[in-house]
């Protein structure tokens, strides 16, 4: 299951408010203070470090069956797209990748996937990630802009299936271009890193 992407922006705070603003919740911000990394979650609120010279590394947002993270970068650059998985699934998927010839980082907590397409995909079988497994409130397809063509044939080898939440036009940048949350608004936004977000 499509579940999450990540940016690296120079709005972070107006990234965060965007989404608390469309009902997500912040379940942690992690920034570089004082040259150590340090937790600012909630309860605490911009107020109470906005002053302070800190770089946040990450800041996740959670709805329903969507995470979404983001951290400082002096530009907006898509990072990576995430997918719950279950254990066997991950094996097969990571199997498919190396006969793809693209990078597996098997980590404690995640996997990654480079990609030939300038972006991550990060497997997670750890479903506490996000607040329902089984919420209405999804990432239904996300429309990404790539520079090169072969991203869902290449999507259905990985996965051995067809992936039909994710769909890609040819561009000069990748990104996210738009993003189908299902109860998401009933009116089309756009946050602060250009992702257009449609019902």
């Amino acid at each position: 299951m499509l579940f999450h992407y990540h940016f690296w922006t120079p709005h972070v705070e107006e990234t965060e408010r965007f989404y608390t603003n469309n009902g997500f919740r912040i379940y942690q911000r992690i920034g570089k203070y004082q040259g150590d990394f340090q937790n600012f979650d909630p309860p605490f609120v911009w107020d109470d470090f906005r002053e302070k010279d800190i770089l946040f590394r990450i800041i996740e947002a959670r709805k329903g069956c969507i995470n979404v993270t983001f951290g400082y970068g002096k530009k907006s650059i898509f990072d990576h797209i995430g997918f719950l998985v279950i254990e066997k699934e991950q094996e097969f998927i990571c199997q498919n990748a190396v006969n793809l010839n693209w990078n597996v980082d098997r980590g404690e907590r995640r996997t990654f996937i480079t990609t030939p397409y300038s972006f991550r995909i990060e497997l997670q079988t750890n479903k506490d990630l996000v607040d329902s497994v089984t919420d209405n409130i999804k990432i239904g397809e996300l429309r990404l802009e790539i520079m090169k063509k072969g991203l869902e044939g290449d999507l259905s080898i990985l996965f051995g299936k067809p992936v039909n939440s994710i769909k890609s036009i040819i561009g000069e940048t990748v990104t996210i271009r738009e993003a189908v949350i299902k109860d998401f608004s009933s009116n089309p936004l756009v946050d602060p890193n250009g992702v257009r977000i449609l019902n």
